[in-house]
């Protein structure tokens, strides 16, 4: 006994979710692949952080997916030089962390600071208006 206008509702969902996924260029093959690789990705993840570790990453990943994206391929890249020698703390996370923002602060101007430029050979402050 199903309503005949929430089965319509269903079919135009199931038709533009289609249409969604076609217009995107990807077709089921690069997306079971990109899913294949993202599921490695987590799982080179897993055994290379503890537990504290990952649950930090997770939150960041939460508050800014851009920067967990950045700390994730630094460690992966780390891991597949041969770099870590055993599974990341969360102290020495923070510490990576730490180093990334230094990095990033160096090669960017700060932002949220205001230049104040005067002027010379402006108004006269003894001229009445």
């Amino acid at each position: 006994m199903e309503d005949p206008e929430l089965a319509a509702i269903r079919a135009a969902r199931m038709s533009q979710l289609q249409q969604s996924s076609n217009a995107s260029g990807e077709s089921g093959e690069e997306k079971s692949k990109r899913d294949a690789e993202d599921q490695m990705r987590r799982d080179l993840l897993a055994t290379v952080l503890d537990g504290a570790a990952r649950e930090r990453l997770s939150r960041i990943a939460l508050v800014s997916p851009q920067r967990s994206q950045q700390i994730e391929t630094i460690l992966l890249r780390m891991a597949q030089t041969g770099q870590l020698r055993g599974r990341v703390s969360e102290d020495q996370l923070i510490e990576l962390l730490e180093q990334a923002e230094e990095a990033q602060s160096k090669g960017a101007p700060k932002k949220g600071t205001i230049v104040f430029q005067r002027r010379k050979g402006g108004i006269d402050d003894d001229d009445d208006f």
